[in-house]
């Protein structure tokens, strides 16, 4: 390859060209700060006056350029050209003292010298990035991190691992402000979830996380408190955790229902907590609304145990995944055969993680595509020996089923945004009745592997289909019509019992709530007429003010009565609610959005709602619905503080969603 050298002219000497534009090279500004030295044959440098740092300029044919040079005054990366803060600035394109503007500027480098540093603002910023990302506190102390700052700004001065702490408290505390005042503000209830952590010292992690409603008719969910507990197992270790809760939140009298990770369902702790919640909560259903088991919790252990059902047949699917997947040469002759076979499949085949059970799923599915394919691939490739039987193929089909039936009901709780408590109704009722189904199934096989997951979710249904009940039928698409029609599929000739159970607790719930909005009217009064009242006529103020006690109390007690009675006279907004028309179903139809519209119309009932749609049934993170282990804290995160752990868990949940609203005026 032939290396271009510099233009001559006849006498061997550089051509008048390229003289000039060596010329025209020298005249740049940079030739103010630096000097051009040769170091070896073919190789010149340029080297700083100031700090005396040599940077490449010619090797051989190739020219630098200036452009390094210049980022090395104008950004201020030369240490002494820093500490000489007398010194005026340097600017492209104009020299030192010179008061005429250059007639041309680089628009990239003309603002160099006007960027204000700002070190609070850095300081903030990178414990922001912390936070949010989860990176360990003393990574502003690493060299590799250092070296970064540095270069992009030389004026930075390194922080230690206690000032980036005590900043990300700081803001921790900011935003636990924001959030108070926003709970503070919503007029109905909080409703917690209790999820459980642990770690490789056998110590728990109480995940407490509020959900509500604001005035806007916005759904929230956000982890309120990260609470570590020396012994996981004791009864009242829980209980604390939620009274900690309640007490940092001013939730005192306002939590509506408690759900539980199933790791926490055992009899003591359940008998801690329903008579926490009926004291707290006193009126709501005589303690029924606590959740014993999370919903996500409760799908992955049906997967997990019907995945070990079938462990062996699954342990030879995964082997011939394997076989194609970890080689090359493998997997290339598996995609020729498949072409010559002409095998039409929609997945790609992949190797599980068993800490998900998800992508167990998705590997049976894929590898059941492609059968055809591994039933004939020890014919075309001699190192498989793999035999997966006609009739293993066909129970993998068989499982995938019923596993497609729980992973769709989960995925419900996978979005960015968590659904209200109305979408829960149908999909937990007809798992209920496939699994039901599948367990009296005549087909063997099916009856085997359904049963026990029957028998498992017939006992977390019981528990929560009242919730559910009452949380679709203030769905105006459905109503209570919903409800009986799944519950006579479901309970068939004893279905009307359960209706009735229903419908007696929504209107026991609903008159909670109107004796809750009952309040007296308040006489306006004059301040200056007070004072005259109370000296001239105590009597007459007295009667006057009893008689009207009397008025208002009896119109309350008709309200009442009327409402029990169900008198024609006066129905109540659940029974006018109940009784008219349905709303269309529509695809992007919104429940709080519809509630929102209609709260004048129903003032109670808009506010029941409210806090009912705001129940959540799963305790895990959108990230952990597949989980078929219990979240484990990391031994970074452990060898914090528990004060430091809280803030760093509790504040990037919290910056997930930006900077909460401000609360509403009064």
């Amino acid at each position: 390859m032939d290396i271009p050298t510099t233009p001559t002219d006849n006498n061997g000497l550089p051509s008048s060209e390229t003289q000039t534009n060596r010329r025209r090279r020298k005249k740049s500004i940079v030739w103010e700060y630096f000097t051009i030295e040769t170091v070896g044959a073919g190789s010149t440098k340029a080297f700083c006056k100031q700090c005396k740092r040599s940077f490449a300029y010619i090797t051989g044919s190739k020219l630098a350029g200036t452009s390094h040079l210049k980022r090395h005054i104008a950004l201020g990366i030369c240490p002494v050209s820093r500490q000489k803060n007398q010194m005026t600035p340097f600017t492209p394109g104009s020299k030192t003292g010179a008061t005429d503007a250059p007639k041309r500027r680089s628009r990239a480098n003309s603002g160099y010298a006007r960027v204000s540093f700002d070190q609070e603002r850095c300081n903030h910023d990178i414990a922001k990035m912390i936070i949010m990302h989860g990176y360990p506190l003393h990574i502003a102390e690493q060299l590799g991190f250092i070296n970064f700052v540095q270069t992009l700004q030389p004026q930075f001065n390194l922080v230690s691992g206690n000032t980036v702490q005590n900043e990300c408290v700081g803001i921790y505390l900011r935003e636990k402000q924001n959030l108070l005042n926003l709970i503070s503000g919503i007029p109905g209830k909080v409703s917690l979830t209790v999820d459980l952590w642990t770690s490789n010292q056998n110590l728990g992690y109480v995940f407490l996380t509020g959900h509500f409603i604001d005035d806007h008719w916005n759904l929230y969910r956000q982890i309120l408190n990260v609470v570590m507990v020396p012994s996981p197992d004791s009864g009242d270790t829980f209980s604390q955790a939620i009274l900690t809760c309640l007490s940092d939140w001013h939730l005192e009298g306002r939590l509506f229902t408690l759900t539980l990770d199933q790791s926490l369902s055992n009899e003591t702790i359940i008998g801690n907590l329903k008579g926490l919640l009926s004291v707290k909560n006193p009126h709501m259903l005589n303690s029924q609304l606590l959740l014993r088991n999370c919903y996500a919790r409760v799908l992955s252990s049906l997967a997990c145990d019907v995945l070990v059902a079938m462990r062996e047949t699954i342990a030879k699917v995964r082997e011939s995944v394997k076989f194609v997947k970890t080689s090359e040469s493998h997997e290339e002759k598996f995609v020729q055969l498949k072409q010559q076979l002409q095998v039409p499949s929609t997945k790609n085949l992949s190797v599980d993680d068993l800490t998900k059970w998800d992508t167990t799923y998705h590997m049976l599915v894929a590898a059941c595509e492609l059968r055809e394919v591994f039933a004939c691939l020890d014919t075309y490739d001699p190192d498989y020996n793999i035999n997966i039987l006609l009739e293993e193929w066909k129970q993998v089909e068989t499982l995938c089923t019923y596993l497609k039936l729980l992973f769709d009901a989960a995925n419900i709780v996978t979005a960015p945004v968590y659904p209200s408590a109305n979408v829960f109704f149908q999909e937990v009722s007809r798992i209920q009745m496939e699994l039901m189904h599948a367990a009296m199934s005549v087909d063997p096989f099916v009856s085997y592997l359904m049963r026990p997951l029957y028998e498992k979710f017939d006992k977390y249904w019981e528990n929560c289909c009242l919730v559910l009940a009452v949380a679709v039928i203030m769905d105006p698409r459905y109503k209570m019509k919903i409800v009986e029609l799944e519950f006579n599929r479901i309970y068939g000739e004893n279905a009307e019992t359960w209706i009735r159970i229903v419908d007696d607790g929504i209107h026991e719930l609903f008159l909670d709530y109107m004796m809750q909005m009952l309040t007296l009217p308040e006489t306006p009064m004059d301040e200056g007429n007070d004072s005259i009242i109370k000296t001239e006529a105590p009597e007459e103020a007295s009667q006057e003010g009893s008689l009207l006690s009397s008025v208002d109390g009896l119109q309350d007690f008709e309200l009442y009565i009327s409402d029990i009675t169900g008198g024609q006279q006066m129905k109540s907004e659940l029974d006018q609610y109940l009784e008219e028309a349905f709303t269309d179903r529509v695809e992007d139809f919104d429940v709080l959005v519809w509630w929102r519209l209609n709260r004048i119309k129903y003032p109670t009932l808009s506010r029941m709602a409210s806090d009912i749609l705001s129940i959540s049934v799963s305790t895990v993170a959108s990230d952990s619905v597949f989980d078929t282990e219990i979240k484990r804290m990391d031994s970074y995160r452990t060898s914090l503080g528990p004060a430091t752990l809280e803030a760093l868990i509790c504040a990037k949940d919290w910056l997930k969603y930006g900077s909460f609203p401000p609360p509403p005026a009064l």
